[in-house]
């Protein structure tokens, strides 16, 4: 594989294949170009994304998308509570013409899993989940089997509904790059999706985006993030807005080294996707949220009084000083 420089020709090259990749989502999902944004910076940084949003934003509709823009293999698994693991992993099943048991792949056998409404499926699924997300691995009767490369997990929940739900414990919320959260859209951007199905628009049609985007040019802008410089100052202004975090008297936890360690990833793949060959204190804010918000746990008097995660973020933000 030829090693990409943030500059150089292959670097150049993928960068503007991603920024066509985002213009092919907006062929069918109008607006979330953060939300897009934060999910090619997860696919550089080989991150899984967990999706939050209020039923019917486009969440399900924004990932099979992204995966008919990338010539990768693209799984969905309705997430429910009679799931088991085999259903997601895959399991033993008796051949009765060799009388021996022979490995079934389960759907998480692919490049790109959309795990829909994850918290709907039982701890024990999860813990399923949860190895293939950090191992990219999964044991079946005592043997590991590797999983595809790359291998990223998207994960939708809906924030509002816990009635026969599993919320996610710390450990899993942590093997996440990134959440994104899916706002509803202003004014205009709802005018243009009725605007669309009005003359037609069918979202379970997705044959006018076409895949731009290979498994080659993630890895070459792979290996051109590598190559993103990250000064001293920048490393010290990551650490202590994790170090803020876990002195907040709103907060019962904060952020740990690896925590820090998914902003860093974060904020050089977007320096790169800016055109930088360098990080910035202003990348590290612009992905602060999204990589902390689901590592820091509220503390039960400050949820009373009306604090959120974000609200939080943005108070450690303001106070921490900025390295010049």
């Amino acid at each position: 594989m030829t090693t990409s420089t943030p500059g150089s020709p292959g670097a150049d090259a993928a960068r503007e294949t991603l920024a066509t990749l985002r213009a092919e989502v907006a062929k069918a999902v109008v607006g979330q170009d953060s939300v897009v944004t934060g999910l090619v910076v997860a696919l550089l940084c080989r991150g899984h994304v967990l999706l939050e949003g209020v039923p019917g934003v486009a969440k399900t509709l924004l990932v099979r998308t992204l995966a008919a823009t990338l010539s990768l293999d693209f799984k969905r698994v309705q997430f429910t509570p009679d799931l088991m693991p085999g259903d997601v992993t895959g399991s033993l099943v008796y051949d009765a013409r060799t009388a021996e048991f022979e490995f079934r792949e389960g759907p998480i056998f692919t490049n790109l899993l959309l795990a829909d409404e994850v918290n709907r499926t039982p701890p024990k699924t999860q813990a399923a989940l949860l190895e293939a997300m950090e191992e990219r691995q999964v044991s079946v009767d005592g043997a590991a089997r590797k999983l595809p490369d790359p291998f990223i997990v998207v994960a939708t929940q809906n924030p509002i509904e816990y009635e026969g739900t599993y919320q996610l414990p710390e450990a899993q919320l942590d093997r996440f790059l990134l959440k994104l959260t899916v706002p509803l859209p202003p004014r205009e951007q709802e005018i243009a999706v009725l605007e669309r199905h009005a003359l037609g628009f069918d979202p379970r049609d997705l044959s006018s985006v076409v895949a731009v985007a290979s498994a080659a040019d993630l890895d070459a802008g792979r290996e051109a993030v590598k190559q993103v410089h990250v000064g001293a100052e920048v490393l010290g202004y990551i650490v202590d807005l994790a170090r803020a975090t876990r002195n907040s008297p709103s907060l019962q936890l904060g952020v740990s080294p690896r925590g820090a360690t998914a902003l860093l990833a974060a904020s050089r793949a977007w320096a790169w996707l800016s055109g930088r060959s360098y990080v910035t204190p202003d990348d590290v804010k612009a992905l602060a949220r999204p990589a902390l918000r689901h590592r820091v746990q509220l503390r039960p008097e400050a949820e009373l009084e009306g604090a959120t995660p974000d609200g939080v973020l943005d108070g450690i933000l303001a106070g921490v000083p900025v390295p010049r």
